[in-house]
């Protein structure tokens, strides 16, 4: 058996679409697209192209839309660009208990360093935020409310639409990271109701280091940069134009493949979850079973440490994780399922399976053969299972 690779929330391959439209912008077409010869006219052009193709795709104009580096990038400059400018008028921000780091330390950096008051919105057993919950914190002093749309660890599927029912009503702005949403599911800034939204290339079988933020018109944010015309003035630094060349060819086979790529994954990722309970005791699904990115399944297997499981089945050739790439090394139990309501003990127990284009039954029954006798022999050296 090939090695089988169930990571796909951390990352994807490029797909070779994706190469093929990057490549001429990495050799014969490396003109900067801030030139104003031939060379940079041809890169401006193929760099605008792709803002129009991604704003179309999330139903923007593509004077909102800017490129970054990624989503981490996207959620800082949302973030912080946000607050550094209501510094003084609004100073007070909410964001989701189960949010990406990439949301929560600048938040959390707002509060510790900047004199930000700041309130976590909680979230239920299935990581579900509650919009009258929401409507209790927010003041007529928030700046912003940060709720991911679709959760890196478990899938859940926030209703952004209605927690930014609130906000609108508020005049509080709205930001979203839909870094593991857009491509996957409908991704409709209008629909939604957000002002600003994060989304990158990576997870999507485009290039990493490539991302974007978009900004509602009208919406004024402080550039965490300086040193350039750029982007408007608010992501200075030469544009990486075959980046967002491939960002928008990823996503035109998103777009193609997200109904059959949302049933596959289902039917997959059901049949997964029903084989592993009925083989293996004491294992529990992290996240709704419905309103959830189909390809993420968490689950926890009571009574051993996660790490030691990916070990076990890395040594088999499968890859998966323990949950955010980004937290990678770290010896706490994740904080998503903590907030989730989760026991310290389970959370630390936890395996995201995330599939991804290639995934096959064939590949899901060789981990559904492996895994049991690993979590059968690691609970039988655990001293905290069973008792």
């Amino acid at each position: 058996m090939e090695p089988i690779y169930l990571d796909n929330n951390a990352t994807t391959p490029v797909a070779p679409e994706v190469v093929e439209a990057m490549l001429p912008y990495l050799t014969t077409k490396y003109g900067n697209a801030s030139s104003v010869h031939s060379f940079g006219r041809e890169a401006k052009v193929a760099l605008e192209q792709a803002r129009e193709q991604i704003a179309a795709f999330i139903n923007c104009e593509p004077s909102e839309l800017y490129f970054t580096s990624g989503g981490t990038e996207s959620d800082n400059l949302a973030v912080l660009g946000t607050a550094y400018h209501y510094r003084g008028r609004r100073d007070h921000l909410v964001v989701g208990a189960t949010e990406h780091h990439a949301v929560l330390e600048p938040a959390e950096y707002l509060h510790c360093d900047e004199g930000f008051a700041l309130d976590i919105l909680p979230v239920d057993g299935d990581g579900f935020a509650s919009p009258d919950t929401l409507a209790e914190l927010v003041t007529d002093k928030t700046a912003l409310v940060s709720v991911m749309y679709a959760n890196n660890e478990t899938g859940t599927i926030q209703d952004i639409a209605a927690l930014t029912k609130v906000t609108r009503e508020t005049g509080v702005l709205f930001h979203t990271d839909a870094v593991q949403a857009t491509g996957k599911i409908t991704v409709d800034v209008k629909e939604l109701g957000v002002d600003l939204l994060s989304l990158t290339g990576h997870k999507i079988y485009g290039p990493k280091g490539t991302g974007a933020l978009f900004i509602r018109q009208g919406v004024k944010i402080t550039p965490l940069f300086y040193g350039g015309s750029h982007e408007k003035k608010r992501r200075p630094g030469t544009e990486n134009v075959a980046g967002a060349v491939g960002l928008a060819k990823a996503l035109e086979i998103a777009g193609k493949r997200m109904e059959q790529d949302f049933a596959t994954h289902t039917e997959l990722a059901n049949y997964f979850i029903d084989e592993v309970m009925k083989r293996i005791p004491d294992v529990h699904l992290n996240g709704p079973r419905t309103n959830r990115i189909p390809p993420t399944v968490n689950l926890s297997f009571t009574g051993i440490e996660g790490e030691s499981i990916l070990l076990s089945l890395d040594m088999e050739g499968i890859a998966c994780s323990s949950g955010s790439a980004c937290t990678s090394g770290a010896t706490e139990p994740s904080h998503v399922l903590i907030a989730m309501g989760k026991k310290s003990v389970d959370a630390q127990g936890a395996i995201r399976f995330s599939m991804g284009r290639s995934t096959t039954k064939e590949q899901l029954d060789y981990v559904l053969e492996k895994l049991p006798p690993i979590i059968q022999r690691l609970r039988e050296m655990s001293p905290m299972y069973g008792r």
